[in-house]
């Protein structure tokens, strides 16, 4: 049975926390065992003007985050969900950057090792059209969660794709132990190198790419 992966992700302000830009909404989705055991979800002020396009992409206002908890606030909260949780995000970078700058803000740690369900997507599905979060929802047939572009419908939805990835790791590749150690390998693993990496952990041959549209 796979431990504990936290799936996370943020709206924001902008592109980086180095540019100044800063989260509004933070939505956390805990899976276990092939399945989503919780999850935490909340709109934060951080005291910062939303650009309109911003709000165009995401729904999110400033009057909506006027009315809610300071970041500070919540991100303390997500810390605690968290607990020594690794994570994943889709486009882990960006995540991983408001994650350590929004703790930091808040007076917490972020030892926490992220894996990519870009990096790996791309590895294990080469034949999908590209490698965003909608076009490999839509290439899986993945369940709608909502509105793209809020915290809780992405996460909501990379959770969905994490979960497939360690069915196929399972069913297409015979790879048991998909949990979050195994992933972090996965993602860093040259595409050159990926019959020999999976079949060393336990496959027992490379196959032909599955077109899954057609199921």
């Amino acid at each position: 049975m796979h431990l504990p992966i936290a799936v996370i992700d943020f709206e924001t302000t902008g592109s980086s926390p180095g540019q100044g830009a800063r989260a509004t909404e933070v939505a956390i989705v805990l899976v276990e065992g092939g399945q989503v055991v919780g999850h935490f979800q909340s709109l934060m002020n951080a005291g910062v003007h939303i650009p309109p396009f911003i709000t165009q992409l995401t729904g999110i206002t400033n009057a909506m985050v006027a009315d809610a908890p300071p970041a500070a606030e919540v991100m303390a909260q997500a810390h605690r969900f968290v607990g020594d949780t690794p994570l994943v995000a889709h486009n882990a970078p960006f995540d991983r950057g408001f994650w350590q700058a929004e703790l930091a803000r808040a007076g917490c740690d972020a030892p926490h090792p992220f894996a990519c369900t870009v990096r790996l997507a791309r590895r294990l599905y080469p034949e999908a059209p590209n490698h965003q979060l909608g076009t490999l929802a839509r290439f899986h047939q993945l369940p709608s969660a909502g509105r793209a572009h809020r915290a809780l419908a992405d996460a909501q939805v990379t959770a969905a794709l994490l979960l497939r990835i360690q069915q196929d790791l399972a069913e297409r590749w015979g790879v048991a132990d998909a949990g979050h150690d195994f992933l972090m390998a996965l993602q860093a693993c040259a595409k050159t190198q990926l019959p020999t990496f999976l079949h060393k952990h336990g496959a027992a041959a490379w196959p032909q790419p599955t077109r899954y549209a057609a199921r």
